[in-house]
């Protein structure tokens, strides 16, 4: 990490803050342009600022589940140093290669957690981990000598810097955004190829789920977490291209927060033919869990009545197929297989 190394250890002079290895290195910027391989430096346009890559990046850390995936979907659990901030399992055909991956923190790790890794290039999903309030802004990793990219996913059809995943968009999200945070972290990599083939790959699975028909006449909601004032999907997230890709309708497409409280009054009111049920592996808030989610939902005076839940059509997901990534796809085809499933259900 010969860049971020000098950043660093001029850093440690100051404030002796950190213990970083490596900060007797001084390599001369000769050296690090003969080490660049055709191509390099590249610049790559990445949410309202350019990205300068020295060389294919050797040290890297992914800081959400999404990112890490991706990364591992191109081969390249070689050259990750640590990822950290997950809410799910890894995907069961990236286990193996993530098991050789260090796990800086099942949250957000510090700023210092990710220095001691000696990151070389620096990725997440969310804004609110790259950025304000999260493990530092992408100015301090610049500072630092450390390139960030953070997914397009977060940035694209918002008016404002992102800061999480849950605001609003000013447009609907598009898989093309997906597709375009592949494409870009396979450039970056030097990895291309590998990048086209997965692209082609989700494409190739999007239409397959798609392929039964439509389902126009079929409503459906999509909770999150949370018992008492639910966070069920708006219109313009990852869900939103769930639900056009299968031809159904999100009872809350009218509102264009991603991820908005709404009452239980409010979820009867719209009665969604199905139910599409967030099981998430954290434990923070009530309803983050499957079995309280049925278990509420089967108990409560309003819910219970929910043509949803008196038909029993739940479709279960991972939180991860509910954010934006690869893992969109899944949730497509859960949620495509329930629908073929149970046929016009109106």
């Amino acid at each position: 990490m010969r860049l971020a190394s000098r950043h660093l250890c001029a850093l440690l002079t100051l404030t002796s803050a950190l213990a970083i290895a490596g900060c007797g290195t001084s390599d001369s910027g000769a050296d690090t342009a003969q080490d660049a391989g055709a191509g390099y430096p590249l610049t790559v346009q990445n949410c309202g600022r350019e990205v300068i890559v020295e060389q294919p990046p050797q040290r890297a850390v992914s800081l959400n589940q999404g990112s890490t995936e991706i990364l591992l979907s191109l081969g390249l659990a070689d050259r990750l140093v640590g990822t950290a901030t997950w809410t799910d399992p890894v995907r069961a055909d990236l286990a193996e290669a993530n098991a050789k991956v260090p796990r800086l923190a099942e949250n957000k790790p510090s700023l210092e957690v990710v220095l001691d890794a000696e990151p070389d290039f620096v990725s997440a999903s969310f804004g609110g981990t790259l950025g304000p309030g999260g493990v530092a802004d992408r100015d301090r990793f610049e500072q630092l000598g450390v390139p960030t990219y953070l997914s397009p996913t977060d940035c694209d059809g918002k008016s404002a810097v992102s800061v999480n995943s849950d605001g609003a968009r000013t447009e609907p999200l598009r898989i093309d955004s997906v597709y375009t945070e592949i494409r870009q972290l396979a450039a970056i990599f030097d990895v291309e190829d590998r990048g086209e083939t997965l692209i082609a790959s989700l494409q190739r699975r999007l239409d397959a789920a798609t392929a039964a028909g439509e389902h126009a006449g079929t409503s459906v909601a999509f909770w999150f977490s949370d018992l008492n004032t639910p966070y069920m999907a708006g219109c313009c997230g990852s869900s939103g291209i769930i639900t056009e890709a299968v031809g159904a309708r999100n009872i809350f497409a009218d509102t264009t927060d991603e991820w908005p409280q709404v009452s239980w009054e409010a979820v009867a009111d719209r009665d969604p033919d199905v139910l599409v049920l967030a099981d998430l592996s954290r434990r923070t808030i009530d309803g983050d869990a499957l079995d309280s989610k049925i278990a509420f939902l089967q108990s409560h005076p309003v819910t219970s009545q929910l043509t949803a839940v008196r038909e029993q059509r739940f479709v279960v997901v991972n939180g991860a197929d509910l954010n934006p990534s690869l893992r969109t796809v899944d949730g497509v085809e859960k949620l495509a297989a329930a629908l073929a499933q149970w046929g016009p259900v109106r």
